[in-house]
């Protein structure tokens, strides 16, 4: 059966390309804005440099003008056309380096649901409890161990760890979730699309960024009134104190500041490793 990104990107094309067929696009919508749609589609989520290299590409392609620093009218502009499909082109962060990347999502459902298409219902269980697990944890990973032992306990139908482990891999390959070292985060896609969804679900425990504002998984919080911040937005806004205080209630922050510098650097060593965008 297929399933995954593959299969929801075809979905998600094929619902788009019908639409088109049938509504009338206005005016403004050109085919440089028709590229950059189904480029995105294909990639599910794209790093903002990417983004904004891929918009001037399809501008060139389609003879028109390309105003670079508005990107953002631009995707406003095929979010207006994506409105009756219950699709839309987000903007968000990641926790990892604080970059900007761009998603195409799904508005038409606001509960985790919308992968029903293409998980058995295990695998959405599974995924949930992982979700739990995550952001009941107080770094924002949830370990394979803690994850393969969930496995065993699923009420829908249980997994044999070998099983677990290849669906772990799917969900990672769909951008759903991220790994290192044996530990699970959210990835930025799944941040992007389920925010609202685990801002309600988690009421009392999904907190904003008090910097950027964005729901934050990978975070630190004021030990004495709460306030989380994203570990990127850590490292911009205390870089320039010499004794960090809490943004809310002046209290010293006792935790490590992340290294900005670091952070830029890991960055920039996965976007130079990452292969540039075909043709067009």
């Amino acid at each position: 059966m297929e399933r995954g990104a593959a299969a929801r990107s075809a979905l998600m094309c094929s619902a788009a390309l019908e639409a088109w067929r049938n509504i009338a696009m206005a005016a403004q919508m050109s085919d440089a804005h028709r590229r950059f749609l189904q480029i995105l589609m294909s990639h599910g989520i794209m790093e903002g440099a990417e983004a904004r290299k891929l918009h001037r590409r399809c501008c060139e392609i389609s003879k028109v003008y390309c105003a670079q620093d508005k990107l953002d009218d631009f995707v406003s502009t095929i979010n207006n056309q994506l409105q009756p499909l219950f699709m839309q082109i987000r903007k968000g962060m990641s926790e990892v380096d604080g970059r900007t990347h761009y998603a195409l999502v799904n508005m038409a459902e606001t509960e985790i649901t919308k992968m029903a298409s293409d998980y058995a219902e295990n695998e959405l269980e599974l995924f949930r409890k992982t979700m739990d697990l995550i952001i009941l944890s107080e770094n924002g990973f949830a370990s394979s161990t803690d994850i393969l032992n969930c496995a065993d306990q699923l009420k829908t139908k249980k997994m044999k760890k070998k099983e677990a482990e290849q669906v772990l891999k799917i969900f990672v390959d769909d951008k759903w979730l991220s790994e290192r070292d044996g530990e699970y985060t959210l990835h930025t896609r799944c941040i992007i699309e389920m925010e609202q969804y685990i801002l309600s679900t988690y009421p009392d425990i999904a907190k904003k960024c008090n910097i950027c504002h964005s729901l934050a998984i990978q975070s630190q919080a004021c030990e004495t009134c709460g306030t989380g911040m994203h570990l990127p937005c850590i490292g911009k806004y205390f870089k320039t104190q010499s004794k960090p205080r809490c943004p809310q209630c002046n209290d010293f922050w006792p935790y490590e500041i992340p290294d900005r510098s670091r952070i830029d650097s890991q960055s920039s060593s996965k976007r130079g490793s990452r292969r540039e965008l075909q043709s067009l």
